[in-house]
């Protein structure tokens, strides 16, 4: 009986069986669809002041804030490990800190030095830097704040004036990632009446509201010093078709490609980005997401390195032309291997 319910049953199969090409390594790897490589990744690094400086970061093991020199030596690192590009965020120190976020428009503050520096040291490595005033505020907002309300157009400004002096210090992608409507279009506007056509911006279009951020934003300083929540401008997280409205309206106003943030959580919203636009869609893979495999590793829950690949493999299948991932190095010089 065994053997007519098999007869039968490869009949009515045609012969197929899907299992044949997963069989062997060779066979697996012949027909894999999706293919990551360290041309696919982008390393966010966390700047600080000081020389040769590293500090830890209590809810991201294994990652560091970095002095400028330090950061050179990633920038060679990643250069030498295949990475097309590095992704900074600086931690202002307080005294620098200020309702007005001034201080992201000074042409010396720490990110415009990281910038030169590594622009200088490593050229091959493209720059990408963030614009948002989080980083240099004192009430850990992304934009400036009267009467409890986050101001719109007065936070462009402030930002048109970040990327100008990010621009001239050696940033080649320009990645505003603060939320506030018609900032694309300024910063595009303004660095091309000062001769820097050739500035990319990296428009953080689809950016929401997620408790995924929070060891990031210990890693910036800004998340203690945080008053109110971000709802108003970044988005909610119930919404999809809305995150469609941003990228179009942000490739409409001069984006050259576009972010989902977080990552694992929106592979949803970055398989509808890829099926409605033909730009490039980048992923990160945020600090909370970061904290939860590396946590889930140590407690013995996942295999580490197992969850590190598949996960990055599953921005690409989504459709994700890269990601920004704080495992980008060790990723790298794995593939490379």
């Amino acid at each position: 009986m065994a053997d007519d319910w098999q007869k039968h049953d490869m009949a009515f199969l045609g012969g197929r069986r899907l299992r044949r090409t997963r069989r062997t390594t060779w066979s697996r790897a012949m027909v894999r669809e999706t293919v990551l490589t360290p041309g696919d990744l982008i390393w966010p690094l966390f700047v600080i002041e000081g020389h040769n400086e590293k500090t830890q970061i209590r809810t991201m093991p294994g990652v560091e804030r970095l002095s400028v020199d330090l950061c050179v030596e990633a920038a060679r690192a990643a250069r030498d490990a295949g990475i097309p590009a590095l992704a900074l965020f600086p931690n202002t120190p307080d005294h620098l800190r200020s309702e007005t976020g001034a201080e992201a428009y000074n042409p010396d503050n720490l990110m415009c030095r990281a910038l030169s520096a590594i622009k200088s040291a490593v050229p091959e490595v493209g720059l990408i830097a963030d614009v948002a005033l989080d980083e240099y505020s004192s009430d850990g907002q992304d934009g400036l704040v009267r009467d409890g309300e986050i101001l719109n157009d007065e936070t462009v400004e402030v930002m048109i004036r970040s990327a100008l002096v990010q621009s001239r210090a050696g940033a080649d992608i320009i990645a505003p990632s603060d939320m506030m409507d018609g900032r694309v279009g300024a910063i595009r506007a303004a660095l091309d009446d000062e001769g820097h056509e050739q500035v990319q911006i990296m428009a953080y279009a689809a950016k929401y509201a997620s408790c995924f951020y929070g060891p990031f934003r210990e890693a910036v300083g800004s998340g203690g010093r945080l008053r109110g929540d971000k709802r108003t401008y970044q988005m909610d997280y119930a919404n999809s078709d809305e995150a469609m409205r941003e990228i179009e309206q942000d490739i409409a106003e001069g984006a050259d490609s576009v972010m989902v943030k977080p990552g694992l959580p929106y592979l949803d919203i970055v398989r509808r980005a890829r099926d409605s636009f033909n730009i490039p869609i980048y992923a990160y893979q945020v600090s909370g997401e970061y904290a939860m495999i590396e946590m889930a590793a140590a407690a013995g829950a996942i295999d580490r390195k197992g969850a590190i690949l598949e996960s990055l493999a599953a921005f690409k299948r989504a459709g994700a032309n890269g990601v920004l991932t704080y495992f980008a190095l060790e990723v790298a010089r794995e593939l490379g291997r």
